[in-house]
């Protein structure tokens, strides 16, 4: 007998890409020492020292936590004042014209989890960039979907409005019900954020899809608050609380980035409803999905932004915490681009956040040589991703002529 699982026609790794190039990287570190390994794969911020950062007015909080405040159950969609919290967390000082309801999740894996299961039906296809986060395609392969990608960047390297309109309107033909995922600000893996422009293009596009088709826009903002000033980074929100009542904006945001509670896994989903009928709807069903799948998020990371909320101080503490830590990430991407530019290392597009892109013919290739001179990026399909959230400012420095070596050699 040779298996005993039930594939239904998913193809499922032996290894995960990401995890796998991440145990290479600490194995180095364990033989040759943090100084003389790049360790660029880590999806989390470390300081300087390769320590991972948790903002120490969290890590305050949570430490005096009493035992009701992380051992006992939280609602499914997770507590009113917890969702009342990442209300304003996710949307700033931006006030929606929508009628909103949170559904706060484990992650936002999970978020992206039920949209796909709640705004999809089995079979259709969910449209995403082809830069794209790869767990996209896992969710979707779970819940009998599949992935159609669009073109994120034109021949200028500008984004691909055009792509973009051609694959909704090729969807809509097809399918009563599309779900669209649009990774922004700060996109994993190319740094890339949406202009101005590029937002009024995507709401050209979905304006003009019949009303009888039913659109789930999925805006993963898991980096927005490592990608530029607050209400700046925020300010694409005018323009899709604004949609047709066909259009769902969902907005996943990661508590788990923005607090640097990444292994307690919080988030939540929250719509921009036009008819408080169908925000009623969207906390129903995905509660009904939640309870299906994990159906408690945990309480202890609810209790801690419960109380940065509820506490002025606490929150202007938090705040200009993640607003030194956001700088030092901005200055590793500066840096990072700057010694790009000087050494001729192509990049995609790149804005803010955790990661920078770099396209390449052979990504194994050149992550086995960067592997052979201690440094371990990510390969994609088209490219390799470079973590500048995990390395210091001054490796940020000497990666991209160490790339662009590794990309030569494999050229002779």
């Amino acid at each position: 007998m040779k298996s005993m699982v039930a594939y239904n026609g998913r193809e499922i790794p032996r290894e995960d890409k990401v995890f796998a190039a991440c145990a290479k990287a600490q194995d180095a570190i364990s033989k040759f020492g943090p100084d003389e390994v790049i360790n660029a794969t880590v999806g989390a911020l470390y300081d300087d020292a390769g320590q991972l950062i948790v903002l120490r007015s969290v890590d305050k909080l949570m430490k005096e936590l009493e035992p009701a405040d992380y051992a006992a159950y939280a609602p499914i969609a997770g507590t009113p004042e917890f969702r009342k919290a990442m209300l304003k967390a996710a949307l700033g000082s931006y006030e929606p014209k929508s009628y909103t309801c949170v559904v706060g999740t484990p992650g936002g894996t999970a978020a992206i989890r039920n949209a796909v299961a709640n705004y999809s039906c089995p079979g259709d296809r969910i449209l995403t960039h082809n830069w794209h986060w790869a767990p996209y395609k896992t969710v979707a392969t779970e819940l009998y979907r599949g992935i159609e990608h669009f073109e994120m960047f034109d021949e200028e390297g500008r984004f691909n409005t055009a792509d973009f309109d051609y694959k909704v309107r090729k969807l809509t033909r097809n399918q009563e019900h599309l779900v669209i995922i649009l990774n922004t600000p700060a996109n994993n893996p190319t740094g890339y954020s949406l202009t101005p422009d590029d937002w009024y293009a995507v709401k050209k596009t979905l304006d003009e899809v019949p009303l009888e088709k039913k659109i789930a826009l999925v805006l993963d903002v898991a980096y927005i608050d490592f990608a530029g000033e607050p209400d700046e980074v925020r300010k694409f929100l005018g323009v899709v609380d604004n949609l047709r009542s066909n259009i769902l904006p969902v907005i996943a945001y990661s508590a788990s980035k923005t607090f640097t509670l990444y292994g307690a896994r919080c988030a939540a989903m929250i719509c921009l409803a036009h008819s408080p009928e169908v925000a009623e709807e969207f906390g129903r069903v995905n509660s009904f999905s939640s309870r299906a799948s994990w159906s408690n998020p945990p309480r202890a990371p609810q209790e801690v932004i419960t109380r940065i909320y509820s506490d002025e101080r606490l929150l202007a503490e938090v705040e200009a915490e993640r607003a030194m830590a956001r700088d030092m990430l901005l200055a590793r991407g500066r840096a990072f681009e700057g010694e790009a530019a000087k050494c001729g290392l192509k990049t995609v597009p790149f804005s803010a956040g955790y990661f920078v892109t770099i396209p390449c013919d052979d990504p194994d290739g050149v992550c086995d040589k960067l592997n052979e001179k201690n440094v371990f990026l990510i390969p994609f399909e088209n490219g390799v991703r470079a973590s500048v959230a995990a390395s210091s400012e001054e490796k940020c420095r000497r990666l991209p002529a160490l790339i662009k070596a590794a990309m030569e050699e494999l050229q002779r």
